[in-house]
């Protein structure tokens, strides 16, 4: 027994234990075990009955203790407060820069001492970390953009609320605010100068255009009252032209109450012969009168007697209140003048115009005979069948029975323009064509035995196709004679009637040369009727 615990203990004493070593844990299991044996030396609180207490773990050794909200609110604005402390050493440091180089251009290139100095120390304050920063602070800050930097590397300041922009971004900056300032003061002023036009416009009274001497001269535009001082010469002239021995002393005091002191109270005439004048009006001329300036004109009366000649009679008349047409008197002796002078009408140029013949006859059988009967007794129910929905208010009156009979003796449908002559012309729907239309109205043909009056007269129409036919739309009074000239010569004057003096004579009526629906002279005769024409 003795050998084998002194062997034991010696081999103990001389030679290491040949144990194995134990078994290596992982993080969670060797954690669990240091929480058991932590639990078990912890001093353990007093627990209500039924509940189990729950020991504090101890802090991991691989965590950081944990930061409250308010040292990272605090530790982010030394942060902000360092990074802004470093932009404005930055910028003073640039602008130091400027101010040494714009003085060393000055000074013909020397730079002072004082101003390098300067320069240099704001440039290291610059690029020197925040003391308060801390080395994550100076590590973290960014390099300053280098001028003209381009790319990701590129850094641009951005100031703070009411702070100056950079200095590479100022020049734009101040040609904004130089811009707009301008651009508001040029509307202002816009402004105030179109609200003073307008107040000073409606302040200030208008007053109508006047009118100079030859406008008035022009216009036939006077103060003087024409219309009032025409009626007055009128009837003097008629009592002035009007004379029998009978009634000499009542001629007198008539004349007297229109003539001043010093006129002829008994117009010229002598005592002898009568005279009726039929009809006196003023043909429009007007003469000034020198003595009496704009109170007094020669005003021309044309005088027709009952015989038949007709002369122009100069009468001077002055009036004295010339806004109320009163006051008037024939202030001199009258005159007889020449009939105002005739002139030779031009011919009309009418190379251009071309005449379809087949519509021309086509119009005068199917439509027009039937229209200026319905038209002459102004039957309006026969008028719709020849007239268009929009046809003028002369077109679907009529004359109510003043003339009757009508015979259409001659029809002149012009073609469209650029026709060619002896070419078909072709119409659209809805066209329109002028057409001239001579009438013979009071009579029929030579079989009408009660026809005593035969009256010719000429007309303007307006015809429009449509898909039923020709309708008409208009009508006009009167046709222009493309002769010219005048009728009074020795080679046009009628054989069977003289002119009267200063007159014209009218072409003698022509009785109609066929009753309603025959052919008319000069055209040839009627086509087949269209199937398309309205029935008369």
């Amino acid at each position: 027994m003795t050998d084998h615990s002194s062997s034991a203990d010696g081999a103990g004493e001389g030679w290491p234990s040949q144990q194995p070593a134990p078994p290596q844990l992982s993080a969670e299991a060797a954690r669990s075990q240091v929480a058991a044996a932590w639990v078990r030396v912890a001093p353990q609180s007093n627990v209500p009955p039924g509940q189990v207490a729950v020991p504090s773990l101890p802090p991991r050794a691989d965590r950081p203790a944990a930061e409250s909200k308010k040292d990272k609110r605090e530790q982010a604005k030394a942060e902000r407060k360092a990074e802004y402390e470093r932009k404005r050493a930055a910028r003073k440091a640039e602008y130091e820069s400027k101010q040494a180089a714009r003085a060393s251009r000055k000074g013909g290139g020397k730079v002072s001492a004082s101003a390098t100095s300067a320069a240099t120390t704001a440039s290291a304050e610059a690029t020197a970390p925040t003391a308060g920063a801390g080395p994550s602070a100076a590590q973290d800050a960014p390099a300053p953009a280098r001028s003209g930097a381009k790319g990701p590397d590129a850094r641009f300041d951005v100031p703070r609320p009411g702070g100056r922009l950079p200095s590479n971004g100022r020049s734009t900056h101040v040609a904004l605010r130089a811009t707009l300032l301008i651009t508001t003061c040029v509307f202002a002023l816009g402004s105030c100068g179109v609200t003073g036009l307008v107040i000073g416009r409606s302040s200030v009274s208008v007053k109508p255009a006047a009118l100079d001497g030859k406008d008035l001269d022009r216009y036939r535009l006077t103060d003087f009252p024409v219309q009032s001082a025409a009626v007055f010469a009128e009837e003097y002239a008629s009592l002035c032209m009007t004379y029998a021995p009978e009634n000499t002393d009542k001629r007198r005091e008539s004349l007297s109450r229109y003539i001043s002191a010093g006129v002829d109270r008994d117009c010229g005439w002598n005592g002898k012969g009568k005279q009726q004048v039929k009809q006196a009006n003023w043909d429009g001329t007007v003469e000034e009168l020198p003595e009496y300036g704009k109170n007094g004109r020669y005003l021309n009366i044309q005088v027709t007697y009952t015989g038949g000649r007709t002369t122009t009679l100069s009468v001077p008349v002055y009036v004295k209140d010339l806004a109320g047409a009163s006051g008037l008197r024939v202030v001199g002796n009258v005159g007889e003048m020449p009939l105002p002078i005739r002139d030779t009408a031009p011919a009309l140029e009418k190379s251009e115009e071309v005449v379809d013949q087949e519509l021309s006859a086509q119009l005068r059988e199917q439509v027009l005979a039937g229209y200026f009967k319905a038209w002459a007794a102004s039957d309006t129910t026969a008028l719709t069948r020849f007239t268009t929905p929009d046809a003028t208010p002369a077109a679907v009156s009529g004359l109510a029975g003043a003339l009757t009979a009508p015979v259409v003796q001659e029809v002149q449908a012009l073609a469209p323009e650029g026709t060619e002559v002896g070419k078909k012309p072709t119409y659209t729907q809805g066209q329109a064509v002028p057409a001239r239309v001579t009438v013979v109205w009071g009579g029929g043909g030579a079989d009408d035995a009660k026809a005593e009056v035969a009256l010719k007269r000429s007309y303007r129409v307006t015809v429009v196709n449509t898909a039923q036919g020709w309708f008409i739309k208009d009508i006009h009074g009167g046709v222009m004679d493309p002769t010219g000239g005048r009728a009074d010569t020795p080679s046009t004057a009628s054989p069977t009637a003289a002119p009267a003096s200063g007159a014209s004579a009218p072409p003698a009526p022509a009785a109609p040369s066929a009753p309603s629906g025959g052919a008319s002279p000069g055209l040839p005769a009627s086509p087949k009727p269209a199937a398309s024409a309205p029935a008369p």
